[in-house]
């Protein structure tokens, strides 16, 4: 019965994403004698907790109940007030959780606060699959980076454009249909300035909801006529690049609200690292990485590549100087390379998505 709430609270909890971020997603579920009396969840950044949510459908019930919540409840003043004043208020007999808040506010503190109280925790029920639909939130909380989410189209042979640098289209309509909502499921979505050169993207998400435009631009070589310049209304684009630009066009880039922040020149391109720290700086926690081959090998190389979402159509392209997904210098030894957990293959048209997380050694 443990597992049997939990689970449910952790399905409850997933009706948050993509309107959280940078909070995790946490559901929450009160019994009494084996009856659920309420549930809530966190349904959008800066709004009420699901503790607090599933509190106040249990109105006058609660009093004596269980609660399950799939993160431990906070115990400092944020956006909202500490939920665990609020448990402690209602009268709540015992608190299940999940896992513990890596949030260095809280981590351990809530559960102190509510034992303290008098209230009964117990800890650690479907803690894998509490970690697992927070996984971007875990890492960000530690590591103060985005969770990295690489998406490629390309060929059974690995290749994304012919050489000729043909590349629409590889993948059919639904695989594309599919990769484009992605965008809806993150924070920023990341190009390098060739496919901004050669595919003249928008990168908005489908559902137009605010994510930021990333751009790798060593030398400023971004078109002044590119599509996404020309959206500076529907989303915000940083272009990050090196002492290498033109400092005319960044001056007239940042005339059309454009942010342009510079960072080291890394082996002719724009440091990785210096990209990710001002993303996380920016409570970015979900990255999209859209390619090209340069800028997905840079992510594999430098080995900040969290999850894969690979479509790949039934075709054969060839070629020595076709472009494959993944360039940049490679490694020297098979032992160097990163293995995938395939979480799931599925076919999508008449394609295959294969989805599954980079484990490094």
């Amino acid at each position: 019965m443990e597992e049997k709430w939990m689970k449910l609270a952790l399905k409850i909890a997933k009706k948050g994403e993509e309107k959280v971020s940078p909070n995790p997603m946490v559901g929450a579920v009160i019994t009494r004698n084996g009856q659920m009396i309420a549930s809530g969840f966190h349904q959008y950044f800066g709004g009420p907790h699901a503790e607090v949510e599933a509190i106040k459908k249990a109105k006058d019930k609660v009093k004596g109940a269980t609660l399950y919540v799939t993160m431990e409840p906070c115990c400092h003043y944020g956006k909202t007030p500490p939920c665990t004043k609020k448990v402690i208020q209602s009268g709540i007999r015992r608190v299940v959780v999940a896992t513990l808040d890596p949030n260095p506010l809280v981590s351990g503190k809530g559960v102190e606060e509510l034992r303290m109280a008098g209230v009964d925790v117990d800890i650690g029920i479907c803690e894998e699959e509490a970690k697992e639909v927070n996984e971007a939130y875990l890492k960000f909380m530690k590591k103060r980076i985005p969770f990295v989410i690489v998406k490629v189209g390309a060929s059974l042979d690995g290749k994304i454009a012919t050489h000729l640098g043909e590349s629409k289209w590889i993948t059919g309509s639904k695989s594309r249909d599919f990769a484009h909502r992605l965008r809806d499921k993150v924070d920023a979505i990341l190009v390098g300035v060739n496919t901004v050169i050669k595919d003249n993207p928008s990168l908005l998400p489908p559902s137009q909801k605010h994510c930021l435009r990333i751009i790798l631009d060593s030398k400023l070589r971004i078109p002044l006529e590119a599509q996404i310049l020309k959206d500076q209304d529907k989303s915000d684009t940083f272009i990050f690049t090196t002492h290498k630009a033109e400092k005319q066009k960044i001056k007239e880039l940042d005339n059309r609200g454009v942010k342009i922040v510079m960072v080291k020149d890394e082996e002719k391109r724009v440091d990785i690292s210096e990209v990710l720290k001002k993303l996380g700086e920016l409570e970015i926690m979900k990255l999209l990485v859209e390619g090209g081959g340069e800028v997905i090998g840079s992510f594999f190389e430098k080995k900040f590549v969290d999850k894969l979402f690979l479509f790949l159509s039934p075709r054969i392209i060839g070629g020595r100087k076709a472009l494959g997904w993944v360039e940049g210098r490679g490694i020297n030894f098979l032992k160097e390379s990163p293995r995938v957990k395939i979480d799931s293959l599925r076919r999508i048209g008449e394609d295959f998505l294969f989805e599954g997380h980079v484990n490094w050694v």
